[in-house]
């Protein structure tokens, strides 16, 4: 019998296997996905080959791309850009890692306690997550992101609205700063030069600036897996748990098995309760195998996560496992410029502003294709059809809807002298969006497909409001920054950013786990992806308050069922992430 497996291998689960794995306890990973060897040789950067949702390298789906993708009944007229492999969707991140605002944690008492989510807070104070916050930032590394042009010309515009500049990690007012990311800085010929001759390890070191963050980090070549620039966890927690025994006095390598779907989480009763003790998964070969363990975690994210309970038959007597699904109700505005912008150069997502009680806007730099496909991306029709005179725009940019022929091709006549917000806001958990099992798709190598359901056009008034201020402050920064035109995408429903459909809360009339991330009707079973999130934190990116709580739920495993002690703030030395872990993982190749 293992003593814990882990199910899922994105934002969470490599986690909870590293920081279990470090203090020796046998730990399983199953992913249904491939695990990419060979980063270097088996990506592109061409936006279509890396993302496109049925064929792209980064799909939800088997690794052969020749084979059918694992869909998804939509219900409405959306999509859910997730990855499935080793990294999960941090494999296409920018590696933005902004800590959650305090005002939705239970006990926050600032003046603005009343502009936030309050019936669906977190169960703990804000306080008590900031040690795991630091233990995750130390880890990575999280760092302040380094500054470009497109940085610049942003932060300028923030500056010119008055907004202050934050120099904190935590975010309690309106303000502006360089974004918090888990990318390395640029160290020797990196960002010096863009000659791929000397772009490779260990002349250059951290982020080479190539602009390809969405088409996953391979970067700098002939780096080590775990020294390549951007700190998905395919590149820094996968690394860290398959080596355990090598950097850990007492350390035992984590197993990770891929290409294998969990088709059922195994129960007994136990004393009258039911009670998690291993899984069921099929490998590629058709092959079922079963595995035991003392715990099992969920970490399979905010679709598979509830759809795995559903299919495994687990209580749900209040009817919230897979409710409340939030994913941000996003908007894109865009500006031109008379100046090189820098926009397809550097990292994806250096900077940022907050918005505490409405959400946040964040600088996104991106290619050209992935520019082309943002400013086609529209609720609002073709711009300049469907309405008399044009679509008019209650933000206050110059043109609003879905740019196509001349009016594109003039936008991006140079596509570094564009600039781009991407509007991230403050949702209210609700409960209609959902994830059920579909009735009317085949059944995949996971069993039958989910159905997510997402009423994206019936939001609550306070959600729709925040996009709507949101959005109106991006198209005045892009304006008091110098831009000659503003352009509003008015983006239609995407599911990025998914959480809170497995959600921990005060209350157990409306969560699945309690405060420890287990669940409330089975023991021994836990979640750890974004799906345990208590709400949508306030408007910030939710990976890193997602592994600053798997480090937190993993604490709970080893203590509750372990006999161990608590680990972060002590001076366990494994605490120290140091040389040691760097030596061990270029030791062993990975």
């Amino acid at each position: 019998m293992r003593d814990v497996i882990v199910i899922g291998s994105g934002g969470g689960g490599p986690v909870v296997a590293k920081e279990l794995a470090a203090r020796g306890l046998d730990v399983l990973v199953v992913e249904a996905g491939p695990r990419f060897a060979d980063p270097e040789n088996e990506w592109t950067h061409f936006e279509d080959d890396a993302n496109n949702p049925l064929t792209g390298f980064f799909r939800q789906g088997p690794g052969d791309r020749s084979r059918t993708p694992w869909l998804r009944d939509l219900p409405q007229n959306s999509y859910v850009w997730q990855v499935a492999g080793v990294g999960g969707t941090t494999l296409h991140y920018f590696g933005n890692s902004p800590r959650a605002v305090p005002g939705v944690f239970v006990g926050y008492d600032g003046a603005d306690r009343n502009m936030y989510d309050t019936d669906h807070l977190f169960p703990f104070g804000y306080d008590e997550l900031r040690r795991y916050y630091e233990w995750v930032e130390a880890t990575l590394p999280v760092q302040t992101a380094p500054m470009g042009t497109k940085e610049r010309i942003f932060l300028r515009g923030a500056a010119a609205l008055g907004l202050p500049h934050q120099t904190t990690h935590d975010t309690t007012v309106a303000s502006h700063r360089a974004q918090q990311n888990a990318i390395l800085q640029p160290g020797g010929t990196a960002g010096r030069t863009r000659d791929p001759q000397r772009l490779r390890h260990p002349e250059a070191r951290g982020c080479t600036m190539c602009g390809h963050c969405y088409q996953g980090c391979y970067l700098p070549a002939g780096a080590p897996r775990n020294l390549k620039a951007k700190r998905s966890t395919d590149n820094s927690y996968v690394p860290m748990m398959l080596t355990a025994e090598a950097w850990s006095p007492h350390g035992r390598a984590a197993t990770l098995v891929t290409d294998a779907t969990v088709t059922q989480v195994l129960t007994e009763d136990v004393h009258g309760e039911t009670t998690a003790r291993g899984v069921r998964f099929r490998t590629l070969d058709g092959e079922e195998h079963e595995e035991r363990a003392q715990v099992v975690v969920l970490a399979a994210g905010a679709i598979e996560s509830p759809r795995l309970w559903l299919a495994s038959d687990l209580p749900n007597p209040n009817d919230w496992v897979g409710r409340g699904l939030t994913d941000h109700h996003m908007d894109a505005v865009f500006g031109v410029f008379d100046e090189d912008t820098g926009q397809t150069r550097g990292a994806g997502s250096n900077a940022r502003v907050d918005l505490p009680g409405y959400g946040g806007i964040e600088q996104v730099g991106m290619p050209p294709a992935l520019q082309a496909y943002s400013l086609a991306f529209s609720d609002s029709g073709i711009h300049g059809y469907g309405r008399a005179g044009g679509v008019v725009d209650d933000a206050g940019a110059d043109t609003l809807g879905r740019l196509v022929g001349r009016d594109l091709l003039a936008t991006l006549d140079d596509a570094n002298r564009t600039l781009a917000a991407l509007v991230i806001t403050d949702d209210d958990v609700e409960p209609g969006n959902r994830v059920t099992r579909s009735t009317i798709l085949l059944p995949d190598e996971g069993g039958l497909a989910p159905k997510v359901t997402m009423r994206h056009r019936q939001r609550s008034e306070r959600t729709r409001r925040n996009r709507e201020y949101c959005t109106r402050k991006a198209v005045e920064l892009m304006r008091a920054a110098g831009a000659r035109s503003v352009h509003r995408c008015d983006w239609p429903p995407l599911i990025l950013h998914a959480q809170s459909s497995m959600r921990m809360g005060t209350s157990e009339n409306d969560s699945v786990l309690d405060a420890t991330g287990e669940a409330r009707w089975v023991k021994r079973l836990f979640v750890a992806d974004n799906s345990a999130l208590a709400n949508s934190l306030g408007g910030p990116n939710p990976t890193l308050t997602t592994q600053a709580l798997a480090t937190r739920t993993s604490e709970a495993i080893f203590r509750a069922y372990f006999g161990g002690n608590a680990w972060v703030g002590s001076e366990d030395p494994v605490s120290s992430i140091d040389d040691r872990v760097t030596a061990a993982v270029v030791a062993r190749g990975l």
